[in-house]
């Protein structure tokens, strides 16, 4: 039962229960058994690797900025308040419906995915479901255990990010033991000019704009500054452990796919382990059958499905804490501001649920793919709401400090400046390969072909551009809210 409270519970979470929270968003199996083998033959080959390392290096220089002002800034709804601090009430705003179409969209775009697994993989045991069945009972229990409590979610998913960690470690280490049919080849896929290979507007392009969407989630560490034992301790620990946790993961586990296939042959091999893409999974299920053992092949099946349900416990737990935030500070109605008696914002994970719940339905209803459209359309959607947002706070914290005496160079100047122009190119290789990413090319044209970017048909405009009129609806909404903006300077101050 709710109790009059506007609060979340404190000390609930350490460095490592944020670190876990964040690591489970970015779903790791599911990026290595789905994003990087398309990353591979889409866009750089074995230079793939390379390319998740350069994207984590561009957001671990965002996360610097993102650090320096967690210390001056505890807030649920971080990216929100974070922006509305250097920009202004209006502009956090604008940020924080923004920032609710992300993590929205991307949890919505898990329970496509999530379906669709769910359903394949129990045909194989007798049990045969649509994916929409299998998406409203995981919606059943994401529900429930957002509302009993942040913490019981993080043992969870802490519990199931460990098993799925190792997973991908022994499959890596078997095939650097073993050794690939060719000898290692570092500079095959790590060398600037193979991961740049094919220019920006090419392959390089693609590889990064697929890299730069495997990593969303991490910035969600200071959305848990309210709930942690010392949030300007904690929040730039788990931050920079997060980033640099995934970065080296993605990096380590593709290049021994790499490794395991023949850096030469690493296209050709893909292509062939996958089906042509029909099964992308095929790529590293067939690697850890080859150089571990077939057992390590049904633990991974099962994993997958794991790491789908801790990514959209972890979205859950992020977009709820957004209206929150929101609803505290005046701009979402006040009954989403109450915690019940375990400390978790019950109203906004409800209403968090029955968004994605209609949607699941109007998807079902409608017969619309769950991994053509509701997966490929939202996760693009999510990605580049969260760049978008990512800008804006690096723009603030520049801004910010810029008024503060005595800061530090590079951290408060160096390398929010260099952040915004790094963010800003991966926002153009998301947006003009959207058609891409989320399948809406214009009639006639190939995606895969540099000449095609920004060539998308009428909905892949409206999608493309959904995160930006989100953002105008927020300047509305804090425009009118005036009355309230009392609530919303205490949360800015």
């Amino acid at each position: 039962m709710a109790v009059e409270g506007t609060s979340l519970k404190k000390g609930k979470l350490g460095v490592f229960g944020i670190v876990f929270f964040v690591v489970a968003a970015s779903a790791p199996l599911v990026g290595m058994t789905g994003a990087v083998p398309v990353a591979m033959v889409l866009g750089n080959g074995a230079a793939t690797p390379g390319a998740y390392l350069a994207a984590g290096i561009a957001l671990l220089i965002f996360s610097i900025g993102y650090a320096a002002m967690s210390h001056h800034v505890t807030n649920a709804g971080a990216f929100f308040a974070f922006v509305g601090r250097g920009l202004g009430m209006r502009a956090g705003v604008a940020s924080s419906y923004a920032s609710l179409v992300g993590y929205l969209t991307i949890q919505l775009a898990i329970y496509g995915f999530f379906g669709v697994v769910m359903n394949i993989t129990m045909a194989d045991y007798g049990v045969s479901l649509a994916w929409w069945v299998w998406a409203l009972i995981s919606w059943l229990l994401v529900t429930a255990l957002s509302v009993l409590s942040v913490e019981v979610g993080a043992k969870i998913l802490g519990t199931l990010l460990v098993v799925e960690l190792l997973s991908l470690v022994i499959v890596a280490i078997s095939i650097f033991a073993k050794g690939g049919p060719e000898s290692m080849n570092f500079g095959a896929s790590f060398n600037p000019s193979n991961v740049f290979a094919g220019g920006i507007a090419g392959t390089a392009g693609i590889a990064l704009a697929f890299a730069f969407a495997s990593f969303i989630g991490f910035e969600a560490t200071a959305i848990y500054g309210e709930e942690s034992s010392n949030p300007k301790r904690d929040v730039p620990k788990a931050t920079y452990f997060a980033i640099i946790s995934i970065s080296i993961l993605f990096a380590f586990v593709s290049f021994a796919m790499v490794v395991g296939m023949g850096s030469s042959k690493a296209i050709e091999e893909v292509l062939t382990r996958s089906g042509e893409l029909a099964d992308p999974a095929g790529v590293l299920f067939s690697l850890g059958g080859e150089y571990a053992g077939t057992w390590i092949v049904e633990i991974m099946k099962i994993l997958v499905l794991t790491s789908l349900f801790a990514g959209l416990l972890a979205f859950q737990n992020a977009a709820s804490r957004y209206f929150f935030a929101m609803a505290r500070a005046g701009v979402m109605p006040k009954k989403l501001a109450v915690t019940n008696a375990a400390g978790a914002p019950q109203m906004a994970s409800i209403v968090t649920s029955v968004i994605a719940g209609v949607i699941i339905v109007i998807f079902a209803v409608a017969e619309l793919d769950p991994y053509l459209k509701l997966f490929s359309w939202m996760s693009g959607i999510a990605v580049i709401a969260i760049v978008a947002i990512e800008i804006l706070v690096s723009l603030a914290v520049l801004v910010y400090f810029n008024k503060q005496a005595g800061s530090n160079v590079w951290k408060t100047k160096v390398a929010p400046l260099t952040s915004i122009v790094l963010l800003l190119g991966s926002l153009y290789l998301l947006m003009s390969r959207f058609n891409l990413l989320a399948g809406t090319v214009s009639e006639g044209v190939d995606p895969t072909l540099p000449e095609s970017a920004w060539k998308l048909s009428s909905l892949g405009w409206f999608l493309v551009l959904s995160p930006f009129i989100a953002m105008l609806v927020g300047l509305v909404v804090a425009s009118l809210s005036k009355s309230k903006n009392d609530a919303l300077t205490r949360d800015f101050s």
